[in-house]
């Protein structure tokens, strides 16, 4: 297998072959694409995308994954297709994966009327939808800082208290939406530009839940991340709701911080830019600084 574009470890090497050779597909010369909570990868020689699920705690997130991706198609929402004829997930030995029809990214970049297009297609999906669970944003942050072995117990007390607070917070809030099917991680760098249209990608997060929790990464991306303002502008003209205007955006962008730095714990291997921005975002957490710049890094 040649070497994917942007690096890979042995050990997703092998889970990749492993799930290819089961399907009858060819890894050779496949592409990592991204690298955090799951390995992307973009065969070479056929039209898939095969998501390799790393760490353990996301193992029952594969099938959240498959249970929105058949909601979405049920009811034509613009999002990524699963490979259709095979049950999913996939499970090879140790491995666990999820395997997707490819999307050419040939589209314009998608901006924020896109998204927010997108999310009223999310929103719009009928209630009861009983296939997706109730919105939970911290039970899976809590577990992973409880599996992060590379984290000082230091920070991982702090964040496990700030977890507790804002969970505490957030269950005491009256949201002004009315509840929907919500994506959960709902910012454009899940927006891929088809050739047809955008579509959504990523549904580790998907849930029943207040729409508001979808409304709210885009803003702190603007805040943290320095994310196009006009994006934001666009976002929320479309949408239609303002979410800084409701009292509640303050508890919802703390829990978004904890977010955003799960995207950045130390693990063994990771390179020394990403540690020193979980140390730049630990700061900035533990001063209460909720308007400070954070640094985007590549795992």
């Amino acid at each position: 297998m040649a070497a994917p574009s942007l690096g890979c470890d042995e050990r997703l090497i092998i889970g990749l072959q492993a799930v290819c050779a089961h399907l009858g597909l060819d890894a050779a010369g496949a592409r990592l694409l991204r690298n955090v909570n799951n390995a992307v990868f973009r065969l070479r020689r056929d039209p898939v995308v095969v998501r390799l699920v790393t760490l353990p705690s996301y193992i029952p997130r594969a099938k959240l994954v498959v249970a929105a991706a058949t909601v979405f198609a049920e009811h034509d929402v613009p999002a990524i297709r699963l490979l259709p004829g095979i049950p999913q997930p996939v499970r090879v030995g140790e491995h666990v994966a999820t395997v997707w029809q490819a999307v050419r990214p040939i589209g314009p970049r998608p901006g924020g009327i896109d998204l927010a297009n997108l999310l009223r297609a999310v929103h719009a999906v009928p209630l009861p939808c009983r296939a997706l669970p109730q919105w939970d944003p911290l039970t899976d942050f809590d577990n992973r800082v409880r599996h992060t072995t590379m984290m000082p117990a230091a920070d991982r007390d702090f964040l496990l208290g700030r977890s507790a607070e804002l969970a505490a917070a957030v269950a005491a809030l009256q949201f002004p939406l009315p509840t929907a099917v919500v994506h959960g991680d709902a910012h454009l760098g899940n927006v891929i530009p088809g050739p047809d249209r955008p579509v959504l990608c990523d549904f580790d997060s998907c849930a029943v839940g207040p729409p508001e929790w979808d409304l709210t990464p885009v803003v702190v991306g603007n805040v943290r991340l320095g994310k196009p303002a006009a994006d934001e502008r666009d976002f929320i003209e479309a949408y239609g709701f303002d979410v800084r205007d409701w009292d509640g955006f303050e508890i919802l962008h703390g829990i978004r911080d904890l977010k955003l730095i799960a995207g950045v714990f130390p693990r063994a291997g990771s390179p020394p830019a990403v540690q020193a921005e979980f140390d730049r975002r630990m700061a900035s957490l533990r001063a209460g600084r909720r308007f400070e710049r954070w640094r985007t890094v590549r795992r």
